[in-house]
């Protein structure tokens, strides 16, 4: 177990906070908080969207570690020469914004220390004002597409499957309480139409629906004003042949980009490799380049030529090439016993070509 004021503490809020920067060019006490593991993410959420009273109560560890933690923190800022810039945290309600609460006491100085952010000082002034009002900006309501009917708390009204509810902490409310029942929907799809009802609306709120085969909420769509939707839709059709045209571009350069990718792959293999087959390098760079298909030549690492993706995609094309992986997976062997059983034949094949696997 890791001591309070121990050194490894130390060493796990600098790689919190310099990760964090690193990222942002600023860093939170959330930032830290969620770096270290006292604080679950999904929990933080919750705490933003107001189903939490006050963001201690489910940050985990004892107080003493956790006062710890934030002076490592702001001493770390300090030594940095960091800028303090005190966020105002908000939330949406029916009657406007309300402040969140850190605390458990509500203690100003406490609530200041929590809200404080730490600015990188190569942030311009212009940067750091648009910064400052992007974090003091309350999250957008959500609104959820229900699974099964429900009943309003406030009115009674019945809610059907399908149809739309807000939540206020744990109650459910139907639009007319929550006071989105002026609000047009509009759903995902058209990202322009989108992009700009959300400009003009002064109020939007996100459309949620509970995915149950991928266990997470998914984005529906979004609710805006009447006036902001039909002024989107008159400008998506007076420009749609320009955004058309950008479209085309951009779809080539992406093109280009991805044929650029592929070329520098193959080389890099056969740095690696030399005794891989040039026809096989390049059927392997295709596949693991492939935009959008996870793989790991998609990665940040496959896109940077790293040693280790790059292995690592030639090793998979050999197990699926040149091995009987895939026929073993089709007879129903487990995947870690398949590649257990394949495992030696891949090492060959790799030595021959000139460097063994980075075992996957």
């Amino acid at each position: 177990m890791v001591r309070p004021n121990s050194p490894e503490l130390e060493k796990r809020v600098h790689r919190a906070a310099e990760a964090a920067l690193a990222r942002q060019q600023y860093v939170s006490a959330i930032d830290v908080l969620c770096g270290i593991g006292l604080l679950a993410p999904v929990r933080a959420d919750d705490w933003r969207k107001g189903r939490i009273d006050c963001l201690e109560r489910v940050i985990q560890g004892n107080l003493h570690k956790i006062s710890s933690s934030m002076a490592i923190f702001r001493h770390w800022a300090a030594e940095k020469g960091l800028k303090p810039c005190e966020t105002g945290y908000v939330r949406h309600t029916r009657s406007g914004t309300v402040a969140l609460q850190f605390s458990k006491s509500g203690d100003p100085m406490i609530e200041k220390s929590y809200s404080t952010h730490y600015v990188s000082p190569a942030l311009g002034e212009q940067k750091l004002q648009k910064l400052q009002e992007k974090l003091e900006r309350a999250p957008q309501p959500v609104v959820f597409q229900i699974l099964r009917d429900s009943e309003c708390s406030e009115c009674g009204a019945e809610i059907e499957q399908g149809s739309l509810l807000s939540k206020e902490g744990e109650q459910a409310l139907c639009l007319s309480c929550s006071h989105f029942d002026d609000l047009e929907y509009l759903p995902s799809g058209d990202t322009a139409l989108t992009r700009r009802a959300s400009k003009y609306s002064g109020r939007v709120a996100v459309v949620v629906h509970f995915s149950r085969s991928r266990g997470r909420y998914e984005r529906q769509g979004i609710l805006v004003e009447r006036s902001a939707l039909e002024k989107a839709e008159r400008e998506c059709v007076e420009d749609a042949d320009e955004r058309a045209a950008a479209r085309v571009r951009a779809t080539e350069r992406r093109r280009e980009q991805d044929r650029g990718l592929v070329v520098r792959m193959v080389k890099e293999i056969g740095n690696l490799f030399p005794g891989c087959p040039p026809l096989e390098a390049m059927a392997i760079a295709e596949h693991t380049a492939v935009r959008g298909s996870g793989r790991v030549g998609r990665s940040e690492a496959g896109r940077n030529l790293g040693e280790r993706a790059l292995t690592l995609a030639v090793a998979a094309a050999v197990r699926h090439n040149h091995t009987e992986y895939d026929n073993l997976l089709a007879s129903g062997v487990d995947r870690e016993a398949a590649r257990e059983r394949i495992t030696g034949e891949v090492e060959e094949i790799l030595a021959a070509w000139g460097k063994y696997s980075v075992r996957a």
